[in-house]
């Protein structure tokens, strides 16, 4: 049916975009002037979608042929463009506006907004022109290349997966390093419900003079987003469609079963193969798919000068490039607004969405469930399915302890997480005054979960052992939140005043039921009561937490030329002891608008030029639990049917250990900017130094053994910093019927873990079985997720194996040579778009990467490891076989550590986004009630140029992690969709 559905879209569209051969021509001639009636000479008069226009004169007066229903655009550098449809008048006079917008385009910051121009601290805008051509699931992928400072990654390809963003750095060791979400008021930690085409702005609040003002939760940034609401006199219907093809961008070749043979007799290996095996599966084929993408939305919109509405609803598909991998999501929003009386209104946004993913089994060798490497590590010559034991899959590989994918997709074939998000908005707005008003919200935000398991007790091995599993869990929170909030904005003559003060009340409730069971007699009913064995840790959990505070500020602004503002926030948390409830996050900027000072005056190139500076603290409690200061305990059940236990009740144990001091951690952040924009708007520019100092991190410390009841407390413990420059440039190349854009964003960030307190050195990123071996040391004096190992000096040409590096030059080799092998954060991150636009047509490129950062590739251990009878990668062809021989590749059982022969550069640049759209509007549509109608064809993650030998550059196994980046170890790689897309506006056109 959707197929049918696309069909009939893209055949209305051709047959729309025909042109009405019996339009007669029309002379059209007319003035073109500023507002303020000076004629303009060389302004650009064409009729959209064709090749047809004309030149102004000095006097700014123009002639030019067109048929009725054709849509004219004047365009000039540094004005607005226009758009006047031809009626029956043969003359058209054009007053166009100076293009100032970028100064006097209103900001959202916190619980307020201000003019561009006014802004004294850093905020990124994220232009959301470029989601009409960019088919975007997730909004996170809106921010990817778009803003400096901003690093934004995707660490696997899972459908669905959420994006890793850091604004300027990593500030916490245990805690959040996600940035807080401020949708249309609403502070939250996950935006995976939202749709893109929802969206109107999104503004990144960067320093902590622009953050502070949200508190507790603005340590790692904020980013606010508005949605859409209705304009007035503009009835509008808007319909997008996209459909897609995702694949594999990179396959890791195998060894054919000869070659595997003969790697299993350069190792010794005790295996026999048949002499008749032959290659009979390809594992890529039956792992990987060519996967669908679908997204529709449907959007209703307008207003009058009493009420507005924007309604819209939509349906989101995507399958994985991995065949048992989905995500799936329905959504539904609405907001209304409604000016009851002059001095009321009444507002109401509610937004629902429905969605539900899988996934498989990550971060594992092939012997574990790990679906990407047993794709490598499985010889080819095995079948899938077991010829002597029909529904079980094979795992006969002659003594090798292998598991082929299929089978490990099995293991999580039947799971899902399902999701339900409510979030009703309902809010009043009292003006005493035109200078004085007051605004009470009410929100709820509640969300389910339900996520299940089922492992079929007959397919896998792993199920038989377990004679079939399944669980299910279900938890349901409900976030209250009240905020009221007064305003006092006066202007007197030149001095503007700005006052805003506020409280804020945020209540959660949390409530869990868990359930797990074994033994299963088959798979056709995968419910909890078909299960005969229930889990001991079966039960309910429940918790909560508040948050009140007070916030406030006061700005001043004379005459746009000296601008001052000044916050205040004070949260208190029920997670943290009555002592040390309450956090104070002051913060304070300032600008100097030096372009209105006389001395600059006669510079005509210049159009604006700001210096700004600010200093804020902001807050973090997203390492803490519920109740993390108190001593807290475990509950063991009794075996009841042992006997003498008939009646046991259960025992307690200690968890944690009592802390009554922990506190707040803390961000204190310093900044120095300048904007600047010259000729006539032509060029933007914004450059930016900032210093941020986190305090009083937020750790599990993990306790000596017997040293006290409990093995680890949640305590203050340490310093770390971010310093950084980042750089944006904004330029309009060309203007006219031929227009070129260009968005540049470059960020420079040093972290460094400056000190702790109690453990002065942390171990993590354990990977292969084989090794045993941590990966990752971070200790004091080093940037966050140092890879740790021994250095390799390359293969011994006399006996094949790796040479590792007497670092200590004591004459032995032993654990103490180990030292630092890999830093995985990067020197520099950058994006550039580049925006063509001719007639109707329009390109736009979008490049993203990073330099200077490394990878631990893990995953060679597996696929180049040649330790067991696992399969390999075509590269271990190379592998040293006689003395004497010069290669890179050890020999087949060489004597493996964690060292620098798997640390390997990650820099990378990736044509993420390229689309080719085409406008049509005027003519027959605009009689048929059509806007635009724009179809247009994205392909995403078209080309990556990198020196990684592994799938993608830009996965991390472990995530979203602070403390451990940049290791690839069996991730998912980022696929590569292309997709096609129709967009389709009705609406209202004013003549």
């Amino acid at each position: 049916m959707k197929r049918q559905w696309m069909f009939a879209l893209t055949f209305l569209m051709m047959f729309l975009t025909g042109h009405n051969l019996m339009a007669q021509n029309v002379t059209i001639d007319g003035q073109v002037t500023d507002t303020s009636g000076e004629p303009l000479p060389g302004v650009t008069v064409w009729i959209q979608g064709t090749q047809t226009g004309a030149i102004t004169n000095l006097n700014g007066e123009y002639t030019i042929d067109a048929n009725p229903g054709d849509v004219l655009v004047y365009s000039f550098i540094g004005y607005t463009n226009e758009e006047v449809v031809v009626g029956d008048t043969s003359t058209i006079n054009i007053a166009l506006t100076s293009d100032m917008v970028g100064l006097e385009e209103v900001v959202v910051i916190g619980y307020g907004s201000v003019k561009r121009k006014d802004v004294t601290t850093a905020i990124s805008t994220v232009s959301t022109d470029d989601l009409d051509q960019r088919p975007i699931n997730m909004v996170s992928q809106a921010l990817q290349g778009k803003a400096a400072g901003v690093s934004v990654t995707r660490p696997n390809g899972e459908p669905g997966a959420g994006m890793v963003i850091r604004v300027r750095g990593t500030t916490s060791f245990n805690g959040s390093n996600d940035p807080l979400y401020v949708v249309d008021g609403v502070p939250m930690t996950d935006i995976a419900f939202l749709s893109a085409n929802d969206i109107e702005s999104i503004q990144i609040l960067k320093d902590a003079s622009s953050a502070a003002i949200y508190g507790s939760r603005a340590a790692n940034g904020v980013v606010i987003i508005t949605t859409k609401s209705g304009s007035v006199d503009n009835a509008r219907i808007t319909l997008t469609a996209h459909t897609g093809v995702t694949r594999l961008a990179n396959e890791i070749e195998s060894l054919k079963v000869n070659e595997y043979r003969e790697l299993l007799s350069d190792m010794g290996s005790t295996i026999n193969l048949p002499n008749n095996l032959s290659d009979q599966t390809d594992w890529y084929e039956e792992t990987y798919q060519s996967a669908r993408t679908e997204n529709y939305q449907l959007s209703v919109s307008n207003a009058t000068d009493k009420l507005s509405y924007y309604i819209s609803g939509g349906y989101t598909q995507e399958e994985g490039i991995i065949n048992v991998a989905f995500f799936e999501r329905y959504n539904f929003k609405a907001n209304i607004d409604n000016q009851i009386k002059p001095w009321l209104n009444i507002g109401a946004n509610i937004s629902y969405s429905d969605y539900a993913s899988n996934g498989i089994i990550s971060g594992q060798g092939a012997n574990r469930a790990g679906v990407v490497l047993s794709v490598i590590n499985t010889p080819t010559y095995a079948p899938i399915w077991d010829p002597e034991n029909p529904g079980q899959y094979n795992n006969q590989f002659y003594g090798a302890n292998i598991t082929h994918p299929v089978e490990n997709m099995s293991r999580s074939e039947d799971n899902r997480n399902g999701n339900n998000r409510l979030i009703a908005t309902g809010n009043a707005e009292i003006t005493f005054t035109p200078d004085l008003s007051f605004k009470s919200t009410m929100t709820m935000d509640r969300s389910y979960n339900h996520a299940t398991t089922f492992l079929d007790p007959l397919k896998t091995s792993w199920g038989r052992s377990q004679h079939g599993a399944a669980s299910d869990n279900r938890s349901l929170g409900t976030v209250m939140i009240f905020d009221n909030i007064l305003n006092y904005n006066r202007d007197l003559n030149a001095h503007n005043f700005d006052v805003m003060l506020g409280s804020s009340g945020t209540t959660s409730k949390w409530s869990q039921s868990s359930q797990a069971v074994t033994h299963y007699n088959d798979g056709s009913i995968q419910t909890i009561n078909a299960g005969n064995k229930l889990s001991q840790g079966n039960g309910t959990y429940a918790a909560n937490w508040a948050i009140m505070s007070y916030l406030g500020r006061v700005a001043y602004n004379f005459d746009s030329k000296y601008l001052i503002s000044v916050n205040m926030r004070a949260d208190g948390s029920s997670k943290l002891h009555p002592d040390h409830r309450w956090g104070y996050f002051p913060s304070a900027s300032a600008a100097w608008r030096l372009s209105s000072e006389p001395f600059l005056q006669d510079l005509f190139w210049l159009d604006d030029l700001k210096i700004r500076g600010g200093w804020g603290q902001t807050g973090n409690q997203s390492g803490l639990g519920d109740y993390s200061y108190l001593e807290r305990y475990g509950i063991s059940r009794q075996n009841w049917w042992e006997p003498g236990k008939e009646n046991a009740t259960v025992t307690l144990y200690q968890n944690n250990l009592r802390n009554t001091d922990l506190t707040w951690e803390t961000t204190t952040q310093s900044n120095l900017g300048i904007d600047l924009t010259i000729l006539s708007n032509r060029i933007n520019l914004s450059a930016d130094w900032y210093y941020k100092s986190t305090t009083d991190m937020l750790m599990n410390v993990s306790l000596p053994s017997g040293s006290a009841q409990a093995s680890s407390i949640t305590r203050n413990e340490g310093e770390m910093t971010n310093t950084g420059f980042e750089f944006m440039v904004n330029s309009r190349n060309l203007t006219g019927p031929f227009s070129w854009q260009t968005d540049f964003n470059i960020s420079f960030n040093r972290n460094e873990l400056n000190s702790l307190s109690l453990t002065q050195i942390y171990y993590d990123a354990r990977t292969s079985d084989n090794l045993n071996e941590f990966v990752v040391r971070n200790e004091p004096g080093r940037s966050l997720g140092g890879f740790y190992g021994y250095i390799s000096d390359g293969v011994d040409p006399e006996s094949g194996e790796l040479m590792y590096r007497d670092f200590n030059e004591d004459g032995v080799l032993s654990s103490s040579d180990r030292t630092y092998i890999g830093d995985p954060n990067p020197d520099f991150t950058f994006g550039l778009t580049n925006n063509f636009e001719y007639k109707g047509l329009s390109l736009n490129i979008l490049l993203q990467g990073a330099y200077g950062n490394d990878i631990f590739n893990a995953s060679r251990i597996e696929t180049e490891g040649m330790y067991d009878a696992k399969n390999q990668s075509r590269k271990v062809l190379n592998r040293w076989r006689i003395p004497g021989q010069l290669t890179d590749m050890p020999k087949a059982g060489y004597d493996m550590k964690v060292s620098s022969y798997f640390v390997e550069d990650g820099s990378f640049l990736r044509v993420k986004d390229i689309s080719l759209a085409y406008n049509f509007s005027g003519g027959r549509l605009e009689r048929w009630g059509i806007n635009r109608l724009q179809p247009y064809f994205t392909a995403t993650n078209l080309l990556t140029f990198t020196n990684y030998s592994g799938m993608d550059p830009e996965v991390n196994q472990w995530g979203n992690s602070g403390a451990v980046q940049g290791i690839d170890w069996g991730t998912i790689p980022t696929p590569n969709p292309l997709y096609w897309v129709s967009k389709l506006n009705f609406k209202q056109h004013k003549k």
